[in-house]
């Protein structure tokens, strides 16, 4: 049902948004030279290595070449990059990776090998279900790109922040997602893009808040 689901949803939704993939693939390759189409190695379901579309939102090339994790204030960003990674419109080619099956519509974020690799036994069952376009840790780090912009080292602030409270909602979807929840997270996405407002369902924000409380009392 889900990989039905996706396809169906994925289709319709490249042919309703055709006009404006279409205004941003104008935009793009007139902003700079290097192609419409960022097209970096992640990690998929099972481990194994995929493509991922997303509109180009930096120079070609330039991905590893400095910093893993981008802020704002990253020379490497296009004009019209700052635009579309604000707006999350970077991720719509991702459309096509459901299309293709190497994708979901909601599962974890695909992440680079370079972190895969720092797995622990208790976080591998993450990589039993297909990358997604959308999660709930995407929901709850909607705006990690203000930290990444005001942290000294990007990479650094994603390891010790963003990434540990990632895993855990991660993992609380390996266990609990079903399609009722699926189709949930893919409403609040939408609710979350258009308002950016910070409510989360309840049972996602206990996990934010206990993290959080987890961290307080390191500090303390």
């Amino acid at each position: 049902m889900k990989r039905c689901f996706d396809f169906i949803c994925s289709l319709i939704g490249v042919i309703i948004l055709s006009p404006v993939l279409l205004v941003i693939s104008i935009l793009i390759v007139t902003d700079s030279p290097g192609g419409v189409f960022f097209r970096g190695v992640r990690v998929g379901k099972d481990g194994k290595d995929f493509r991922i579309f997303k509109f180009r939102s930096m120079k070609p090339d330039c991905e590893g070449k400095g910093k893993w994790n981008v802020g704002d204030d990253d020379d490497r960003i296009t004009k019209i990059g700052h635009f579309l990674r604000k707006t999350k419109l970077d991720e719509l080619p991702q459309l096509f990776n459901v299309l293709k099956g190497d994708m979901s519509l909601v599962g974890p974020r695909p992440e680079l090998r370079y972190y895969i690799d720092m797995y622990t036994e208790r976080e591998k069952p993450i990589l039993d279900l297909k990358p997604g376009i959308t999660d709930w840790a995407s929901m709850a780090n909607f705006e990690q790109f203000k930290g990444f912009t005001d942290a000294e080292d990007p990479d650094k602030f994603y390891l010790e922040y963003v990434r540990p409270l990632k895993l855990e909602l991660q993992l609380y979807y390996r266990y609990h997602h079903n399609f009722f929840s699926d189709i949930c997270c893919i409403f609040y996405t939408v609710y979350k893009v258009l308002t950016h407002s910070q409510k989360l369902p309840k049972n996602v924000q206990k996990i934010v808040d206990e993290y959080t409380a987890k961290q307080k009392m390191k500090t303390v």
